[in-house]
């Protein structure tokens, strides 16, 4: 696809190596010349300097044969008004990043009114990857099918759980249930298991079944699955207010803290129910004060990594059970996993993740294209949620007699809203929603599992 991305910040940047990845045909835009010249170093596309909003500069950078333009500027304006102008210059699709609450509200009129076909908020993205976290603390990954159906947690094994030091096999005979362990990671090696695989202590793994069964599962491998009932939030900014909300029907008892006065004043107005705090997030007499660590998760939202680095470091010490910082810079997030916290947001990362889906339910808008899509382990294997249609070639085929590529998986299937972990004799039907896990092979339709 010939795709255009307006806007080099992080999360251009991001989307950019993302969708290089999977050899698109990218022309970058941005009237920052410093940041075309760092990506040029990095990233094979073409690189055009100005004005994404402006007519010349979309017309340069070949928007007339776009298939896809995505503005990701920091200015929501100048984003609606370049997809906008896309549209109308000729390119097929357009995706706007709109971060102002008031326009994402009304994502429905705008994607009516001028032509959007999308619009991606990674504040809130990013709230809502925090929220289903919070659901289930004991992972440290937490993705949603199929219409909340199906669930894919990452968890790291501890001595003494059920599943250390048995083969798969052994485990799902003593540990019956629906439900899949569908990759793994042992230090830096990646695998996709099967039934002779032995988790260690200190495994990730991934497991994938209804909410139900992965909670079952957690049980048996001696983590703790009580729900969050007290959270502290550190900064004040969207990814807080969205995170409040998604967390209201919870019950959990919100505490945020946040500098500036007038933005509390807001959060207060908004957040009736939660707990407003003036103050500097980094102040130990205030944190002891306030109680702020005497929480089940504390989640530092700043725009600055180093502060939500040292927080985080902090608030780990004081024993906080559930640590989940924001991250922007990919070495911060590694040291953070290496001191032991398991879970880092990064919203570049989740705006890059959903763009990539787009991208390919747009390329295959005509076979069993890609529903949702979510990369795992650091984007070693992704898990890829399909429609069956008519299109597929191998309905009604007993899976043992297709021909799967290596590194892939057929993890889980609904059929008529229930949800089963097929074995070889499982058939897919038309209208079946499909998850399947692999190593990154670009999988666009679901054709595209089977060898040749």
């Amino acid at each position: 696809m010939k795709i255009l991305i307006v806007g080099l910040g992080k999360v251009g940047y991001a989307i950019a190596q993302q969708l290089e990845g999977e050899h698109h045909d990218l022309t970058l835009v941005d009237a920052n010349v410093e940041a075309l010249s760092r990506a040029e170093n990095s990233i094979d596309a073409m690189f055009v300097t100005g004005n994404g909003a402006g007519v010349g500069t979309l017309l340069q950078a070949g928007v007339r044969d776009a298939d896809l333009v995505v503005a990701v500027t920091e200015n929501d304006e100048v984003n609606l008004i370049c997809c906008l102008m896309a549209k109308k210059l000729g390119a097929k699709r357009t995706v706007a990043r709109v971060r102002n609450p008031e326009y994402f509200r009304e994502a429905a009129v705008l994607r009516r009114e001028i032509g959007l076909d999308l619009t991606i908020n990674p504040e809130y993205a990013a709230a809502q990857e925090i929220a289903r976290i919070l659901r289930v603390p004991a992972a440290f990954s937490v993705e949603s099918l199929a219409r909340g159906l199906v669930e894919l947690i990452g968890f790291q094994l501890t001595e003494g759980g059920a599943m250390v030091g048995v083969s798969l096999t052994d485990y799902n005979r003593s540990h019956p249930g629906n439900v899949l362990v569908c990759a793994a990671k042992r230090g830096d090696e990646v695998i996709v298991p099967d039934g002779g695989f032995v988790p260690r202590a200190g495994d990730l793994i991934y497991v994938i079944g209804s909410p139900q069964e992965t909670t079952r599962v957690l049980k048996s491998t001696g983590r703790d699955v009580a729900p969050v009932r007290r959270v502290s939030i550190l900064g004040g900014g969207r990814i807080a207010l969205y995170l409040a909300w998604a967390m209201e029907s919870t019950g959990a008892r919100l505490t945020i803290v946040e500098r500036d006065y007038d933005r509390c004043v807001t959060l207060a107005e908004k957040l009736p129910k939660a707990t407003v705090i003036q103050g500097d997030g980094t102040d130990h007499e205030l944190l002891d004060t306030e109680g702020i660590f005497e929480c089940d998760a504390f989640v530092p939202l700043t725009g600055r990594d180093e502060e939500n680095l040292l927080m985080a470091l902090s608030a780990q010490h004081a024993g906080v059970k559930k640590v989940l910082p924001k991250m922007s810079r990919p070495n911060y997030m590694e040291l953070l996993r290496q001191l032991g916290l398991e879970t880092v947001i990064s919203p570049k990362d989740i705006t890059a993740n959903f763009i990539s889906r787009c991208v390919r339910g747009f390329a295959n808008s005509q076979g069993s294209a890609v529903e949702s899509l979510h990369k795992i382990l650091d984007g070693a294997m992704e898990a890829v949620e399909f429609t069956a249609l008519a299109a597929t070639h191998f309905l009604d085929t007993p899976l043992r007699d297709l021909h799967l590529k290596r590194g892939i998986i057929v993890a889980a299937i609904v059929h008529d809203g229930k949800v089963s972990i097929p074995n070889g004799s499982s058939q897919i039907r038309a209208g079946d929603r499909v998850i399947v896990v692999a190593r990154s092979l670009f999988l666009r339709d679901l054709n595209d599992i089977l060898e040749g």
